[in-house]
């Protein structure tokens, strides 16, 4: 790894494209890989080792795997510019295959909780008040959740009406 960081700075440090104030950017990097930019691709393509580690070989045609680059380019050990290995980034991450994308980046995202598949059956008499609270879970109690959703009819109620007419009781 050592080694493969070594041949990357020495090639680059030669490009002004990629420097400010004769230091590598990382920024420039990343956004050089990103816009697949001919020249990162040229002086990448041209060390065998670096060829070998962001390229991938489909049937005689060279791909550039710009993720793999972008998350090599980034390593603080490589361009270091904070004591945290974490991006100056504040947000929710997903932990997918170790990669930690920020959410907000990602198309689908569910929030999911603890009983998010079990629904609370709440009684409404003051007999129900100091029993234990039943959840029934949609998976192991189907019916039961069903019975619970399913449209319910009111018994013995009373409808109240307003009486219209004038503000003198007439």
């Amino acid at each position: 790894m050592q080694n493969l960081q070594n041949e990357l700075i020495s090639l680059l440090e030669g490009n002004s494209q990629f420097l400010i104030d004769g230091e590598l950017n990382k920024n420039k990097l990343v956004e050089a890989s990103l816009k697949v930019d001919k020249n990162l691709i040229k002086i990448l393509a041209s060390s065998s080792a670096l060829k070998n580690h962001f390229f991938q070989d489909l049937d005689g045609i060279l791909v550039f795997d710009k993720v793999a680059f972008q998350r090599f380019v980034t390593n603080k050990s490589l361009l270091p510019d904070s004591y945290t290995a974490f991006k100056n980034k504040i947000g929710l991450v997903s932990n997918d295959a170790n990669q930690n994308t920020f959410i907000s980046s990602k198309d689908e995202i569910v929030l999911t909780w603890a009983y998010k598949d079990c629904i609370l059956e709440g009684g409404q008499s003051r007999e129900n008040q100091k029993r234990n609270e039943v959840f029934w879970n949609e998976t192991l109690a189907p019916e039961s959740v069903d019975r619970l959703l399913s449209p319910k009819v009111f018994t013995n109620f009373k409808k109240y009406q307003r009486k219209h007419g004038n503000a003198n009781g007439g």
